[in-house]
């Protein structure tokens, strides 16, 4: 039975991906061990997230199992062999503040982790497809070098700068100051593209932007849209961290990523990077989320600003995708920003 491997599975884009693949027909092995309420509480856990799968679909089997652990990971990789066709690796250390804080936590699931994913899968399924999202923070604070304009809401580009439509994978991920988190996705990110260019696998990198949506488990530090959107629904104080809250994000929706990722499982390459986000057909500063919360919800968000911005973090950030849509022609946005706010609204009144 054609198989899946998806780590992260109870996470945004892990889930997304595992339903996917489910209602496709793949048996889909979950690797999550529930990790992100270690990082950022209990209130940020998704293990109802893996009760609900479990509950709705016969073909998802869940592997309770760290992906720092090889011989737990090789263990798994030895069961079904052959029939692995198809590996997604979100599981991840996702924040650059908390990264600070262990570093030899972030660097051991992000880099490490991801070293034992790719030797497993060229050991025991070296034909699968093996998809890894990365982040737009390997090219750590570069992007802030770039002549920014300020406007009323949001920092801006000129219409003239050869990054106007977006950020192209040409940018450079050296000399500047990447967070402790932006390091270990780099490395990561360098591997996964060297055992598709070094040993022939069919690899893919995504670097994206904002990945979002209305199952987003947001925490302050990290899952902008949906945390944002969680204090306006709830009435609860939100921080902005420098930049006068006028940073650009590009968001993109989990299942725009992941019918991304069914393009490349379809017809994969080896060693590919690609920039992947909402692009210019989807992106808003902070202010311009807050209004469109605040006129979604009829609430008024109490907020405080701290004129410290993080370390790492983009002033300004959007994503060039015109690289993955010349080699993937078919494949399209269904979501723009209001629409993923929409949903995110949606989904905090209904909790």
């Amino acid at each position: 039975m054609k198989t899946a491997i998806v780590t992260g599975s109870n996470g945004l884009i892990g889930s997304e991906t595992t339903k996917a693949f489910l209602a496709s027909g793949h048996r889909v092995i979950g690797i999550d061990n529930d990790m992100r309420a270690y990082f950022f509480g209990q209130e940020a856990s998704t293990k109802h997230v893996e009760d609900e799968l479990i509950s709705s679909y016969d073909n998802f089997i869940p592997k309770i199992v760290d992906i720092r652990n090889f011989e737990d990971i090789a263990e798994i990789f030895q069961e079904y062999g052959a029939d692995i066709d198809l590996v997604v690796h979100t599981a991840a250390q996702p924040s650059h503040d908390w990264a600070a804080k262990e570093p030899l936590t972030d660097f051991g699931v992000n880099a490490t982790g991801t070293l034992h994913m790719l030797e497993a899968t060229r050991l025991y399924a070296p034909e699968a497809v093996f998809i890894f999202t990365s982040t737009n923070k390997v090219y750590g604070d570069l992007p802030n070098s770039l002549p920014l304009v300020e406007l009323e809401e949001r920092w801006e580009i000129s219409e003239n700068h050869p990054y106007s439509i977006g950020i192209d994978e040409n940018m450079s991920l050296d000399q500047c100051k990447h967070s402790i988190f932006g390091a270990s996705k780099v490395a990561a990110d360098v591997m996964v593209q060297e055992y598709g260019k070094y040993f022939g696998m069919k690899t893919a990198v995504f670097r994206g932007g904002c990945l979002t949506g209305p199952a987003h488990a947001g925490a302050e530090l990290h899952g902008f849209l949906a945390y944002l959107m969680k204090c306006i629904v709830e009435k609860n104080p939100y921080r902005i961290f420098g930049y006068k809250g006028k940073q650009v994000r590009d968001n993109i929706h989990a299942a725009d990523l992941v019918s991304a990722f069914r393009h490349v499982y379809e017809k994969p390459r080896c060693g590919e990077v690609y920039n992947i986000g909402g692009s210019r057909h989807s992106n808003c500063s902070m202010m311009e989320a807050i209004r469109i919360g605040e006129e979604l919800s009829g609430n008024k968000l109490e907020y405080s600003y701290l004129e410290d911005n993080r370390i790492g973090d983009h002033i300004w950030y959007i994503s060039d995708v015109r690289k993955f849509q010349s080699h993937y022609p078919d494949w399209k946005y269904q979501y723009n920003i209001e629409d993923i706010l929409r949903e995110i609204y949606q989904a905090c009144t209904a909790s």
